[in-house]
């Protein structure tokens, strides 16, 4: 049996740096038939998970009262790119209280500059 090569992970560079918190907005490639076009998903981070070619990370966002969540792979040549709208100040690495909270109570304040 042969020792395995790493598998080099290309970064995509117009992936933005984003954290848990942040609002991002998702560009994301979308075949139809034999046509192909690019859709945009925009929401709040609520959690990256993994390293490597395996990471990934969700999305939420509320669309018509109904809360929407998406899983994206960080390197999947399917996620075009990830562009970050406003940074979030948030004190936890799992947002997931955010699914229980409407309105108000679910705004993240925005991260300042130091």
């Amino acid at each position: 049996m042969e020792a395995h090569d790493a598998v080099a992970v290309e970064l995509n560079p117009k992936i933005q740096d984003f954290q848990p918190g942040d609002t991002v907005r998702v560009s994301i490639k979308i075949k139809e038939g034999d046509r192909e076009r690019v859709q945009v998903f925009e929401g709040v981070v609520i959690r990256r998970r993994g390293s490597g070619p395996g990471a990934s990370f969700t999305v939420r966002r509320v669309s018509y009262e109904i809360g929407v969540e998406r899983d994206f792979l960080l390197h999947s040549p399917a996620v075009e790119a990830v562009e970050v709208v406003r940074r979030g100040a948030v004190r936890r690495a799992r947002l997931y209280y955010l699914r229980g909270r409407s309105g108000r109570s679910a705004r993240i304040k925005e991260r300042t500059r130091r």
